[in-house]
This record gives C-alpha cells, sequence and structure tokens, in this order.
C-alpha cells in the first residue's frame, strides 16, 4: 500500500505483507486483486492505493527452491536435478541461480539438465494453424505409454527431438523386439527355481559363461549411461543387446539345448541359469524407461521377489570370471568364425543345396594360432555354428576345394550337404539315426534324453 501523496510504503507493510500472504494461501494470487484495502487497513484505506504491479514471473519461478522445495517433506534442498528446455538457461535456470545465491549462498540444484524441442520429421516447430502436432495421449491410445516413453529416451535430447508417425513406427517395431526376447526368456525359465536349480559360474558351459561376461560389462556401462542421463545411450545398448548378442547370436545356439536335453540336465541348466540372470538384469534396466512393462515382467518372473521392481536395486550377478581364458573378445572371434560360416551356408541354401544350416557339415582348416583358440570348443563347435557335423583341423590338411574365409585370414572352410539321415526330434543329421529300435527317428543323444536315464552334457 503506497501513500496517495508522499509515495512512502505504508509504516506497517511487513505486517500487512504477512496477512496478505496468508489470504493468498488461502485463495490463490487472486485473494490480493479481489482485496478491498478497506479489511486490512480500516480508515486508512482512502490515503493509500493499493499496488497492482506484478513481480517478474521469473521470480516467482525462481524461487520455487523456497516456496516449494523447503515446504514440502517429501522433497529436499537442494533438488537432485533441474529439468527444462533450452531456452531456460536465461530464464528460470538463472533465475533460480541468482535468487538461491543470495538467499542460502549456494545452487537450488546438484544438475540441471537441458533438452531441446520437439519437432516434426522435418525440423518444423509443432503448432496447430500448421496441423503438424503429434497428441501424447493419441500415441498412447494408439501404441500404448510405453512406446511414447521408449521414444524418448530412444531420442538424443541435447538437440531437437523429431517425431512423426514413421518415427514412432520404428520405436514400436523396437519396442516390440525387446519384449519379444524377453518373452523367450520367460517361457524358457517356466519351471526353473534358481532356488535349487541354479548352476554356479564354474559348472556352467562356457558359452553360458560368456552371457555372464557380457552382462557384467553391460550393467556397469548402463549404469554409468543412466547417472549421466544418457537414456539414448541405455536404450541403444539394450536393443543391440537383444538383437545382435542375444537374437543373433546366444538365443539361436541354445534353442536346441532347450528343447532336445533332458529338463534336469546339465546343458539345460547352465543355459537357464544364464537366463535367469539374463532376466533378472534386463527388468531392472528396462524398469526406468519401461516402467508397465518391466512391472509386467517383474511379476511373470519366477521365484520369490519384492512387490515390484521399483522396490529392487541391480541384479547382483555371479563374480570370478574376470580374466577368463575365454573372455569376451575370445567370444568376439568365435562370432566372426560363425559369420564366415553362415556366409557359406546362405551359398548353399541360395543354390537349394541345403533348406537349413542343420542340413548342412562344415570343416574349419586354420593355421595354428586360430587351431589353438577353437581347440577347446571343439566339440561344441556344431552347435554354435548350427550345423550338423563341424570338424576341427590343421590348415596344412585342407582339400583343393577348400574356401579362405575372406574376413579371417588363416581360416579355410568346407561345407557340404549332409548325406546322414535326420533325427525327427533334435533335426541333426546323425550316424546313429534309427540306432535304437524303440525310437527309429531318433538319434542315440535324443534317444538317451527321451528315455531320461543318462547323459548329463550336452557335448559328448
Amino acid at each position: 500500500f503506497v501513500d496517495r501523496e508522499t509515495g512512502e510504503l505504508h509504516p506497517r507493510t511487513d505486517e500487512l505483507i504477512e496477512q496478505v500472504a496468508q489470504k493468498i494461501e488461502v485463495r490463490g494470487i487472486e485473494a490480493w486483486f479481489d482485496l478491498d484495502p478497506v479489511e486490512l487497513l480500516g480508515a486508512e484505506a482512502e490515503q493509500y492505493e493499493k499496488a497492482t504491479d506484478i513481480l517478474d514471473v521469473w521470480f516467482d519461478s525462481g524461487v520455487t527452491h523456497t516456496s516449494v522445495l523447503q515446504r514440502r517433506s517429501e522433497l529436499g534442498f537442494p533438488a537432485d536435478l533441474y529439468l527444462e528446455g533450452s531456452d531456460q538457461h536465461r530464464g528460470w535456470f538463472h533465475s533460480s541461480l541468482l535468487t538461491s545465491v543470495a538467499m542460502y549462498g549456494h545452487a537450488p540444484y546438484r544438475g540441471v539438465l537441458t533438452h531441446g524441442f520437439t519437432v516434426d520429421a522435418k525440423g518444423r516447430k509443432m503448432s496447430k494453424s500448421t496441423g503438424n502436432v503429434v497428441a501424447p495421449q493419441q500415441v498412447i491410445d494408439r501404441l500404448g505409454a510405453d512406446v511414447l516413453r521408449l521414444w524418448v529416451a530412444a531420442t538424443d535430447y541435447r538437440a531437437e527431438m523429431n517425431i512423426s508417425d514413421e518415427i514412432l513406427k520404428r520405436i514400436a517395431d523396437a519396442y516390440r523386439r525387446i519384449r519379444n526376447t524377453v518373452r523367450f526368456l520367460l517361457a524358457n525359465l517356466d519351471g526353473f527355481d534358481a532356488a535349487t536349480d541354479l548352476l554356479p559360474p564354474s559348472e556352467m558351459l562356457a558359452l553360458d559363461r560368456w552371457v555372464l561376461q557380457r552382462l557384467s560389462e553391460m550393467q556397469h556401462a548402463i549404469d554409468r549411461a543412466y547417472d549421466n542421463y544418457q537414456f539414448h545411450q541405455v536404450y541403444q545398448m539394450i536393443h543391440n543387446f537383444c538383437v545382435g548378442d542375444l537374437g543373433g547370436f546366444y538365443l539361436d545356439i541354445i534353442k536346441d539345448r532347450q528343447y532336445t536335453t533332458q529338463a534336469d540336465s546339465v546343458p539345460r541348466r547352465s543355459a537357464q541359469s544364464a537366463l535367469h540372470h539374463v532376466a533378472e538384469s534386463m527388468v531392472r534396466w528396462l524398469a526406468p524407461i519401461l516402467s508397465y512393462t518391466a512391472e509386467e515382467i517383474w511379476q511373470t518372473l519366477p521365484g520369490e521377489r519384492a512387490e515390484s521392481v521399483f522396490l529392487e536395486l541391480w541384479h547382483e550377478l555371479p563374480e570370478g570370471l574376470a580374466g577368463e581364458q575365454m573372455d569376451l573378445a575370445y567370444w568376439a572371434r568365435i562370432r566372426q568364425v560363425r559369420e564366415s560360416v553362415s556366409k557359406q551356408l546362405e551359398i548353399l541354401r541360395a543354390e537349394g543345396t541345403i533348406g537349413a544350416p542343420l542340413d548342412a557339415e562344415i570343416g574349419l582348416y586354420c593355421d595354428p594360432e586360430l587351431y589353438a583358440m577353437l581347440e577347446p570348443i571343439a566339440a561344441e563347435l556344431r552347435f554354435i555354428l548350427i550345423t550338423s557335423e563341424a570338424t576341427l583341423s590343421p590348415a596344412g590338411e585342407r582339400p583343393v576345394d577348400a574356401v579362405a574365409a575372406e574376413e579371417i585370414p588363416g581360416l579355410w572352410l568346407v561345407v557340404t550337404a549332409s548325406e546322414l539321415a535326420k533325427c525327427g526330434r533334435c533335426w541333426h543329421h546323425r550316424a546313429d539315426v534309427g540306432s535304437d529300435a524303440r525310437h527309429p527317428e531318433l538319434c542315440g543323444r535324443c534317444v538317451t534324453n527321451v528315455e531320461g536315464d543318462g547323459e548329463q552334457r550336452l557335448f559328448a
């Protein structure tokens, strides 16, 4: 209240401000504009003019560190993070910093995150007049909330963020790939009880130990990305893991083992132990982004667990794998060999010589270094390469028709169609198909597994 003649503030201004503040707490800021000065000043009201000038709006939002953070018990001061668009460096970020430093001597936040603006596929600002607005609710109604959340996470927010139906379609495809990968994990964990069936790494097959090493590497990288708010890196790592490491390599190899070995055999339990660690890790990695999907996965995973995935920490992975002879670099080399074999198999398939990789037999002829690397897993090569037979020989023994692998110096390949009978259970072409009169359509390994009374190792 300002004196009409002198322009001086009312001598009881501090007291009056407190009274006005109490009214605003009840009715909001309009309480001041609706206020009749007589309520507070009585007979003095004619002498004073009620000021209706407003304080800069940046001051209003800039002091939320005091009016919000310090007034609500569930919040803290300073805040962990102030999040806003790239136009706020001279706006809210700045006014918050100035007022907090003036009042308390330090910033009101521990961190600041700046993001770009959402634009259409052509980089144009969204506007109703242009007709290029993508309404979040429409996306949710059509594709689900988690697809929209995945688009947010997959986009590098440091620049402007493009969105369109085509972009959302690609994100929906990526979401389905992640979801279908988890469905495979859940299906193959059916009947698995980690309390009784989980194998320690020392008893697991080499390929399954590789998955544990890969998980440990992934978890460290994802943890760092989350700490740095690099959500697009989290998305890229998980998506690439599902497409490349799992779908394109590991899961493709273990399907035979899962579907044809005894339920309680070491090969199957070894794979299930690895899948258990994969599923328990992935559900936690996904939770901050695909919240609804992660909670659905959590409720479906076997075993006793917390009520919600959001009440958990990272999954504890087994230790003691670092420094293994068959480390990540070793398996990266194996995957290169597999890719070279796949190219030769594709040539035979295109020619009509084979229908599927299991119809083929392959000979690998290697120089001494590569031979020494492959020799420890020679018995497992046919499963890794998904062929009915895979033999390992020194390069000097290669026949004249051996094909040099362009990508891997020191490797020659001979790929032929198998002439052996095909097992009706595992689809491998084996010499011992029909060796047991009780099961003339099966190979010896599948007879053993069907009878359920013997083999505890797959690669025998």
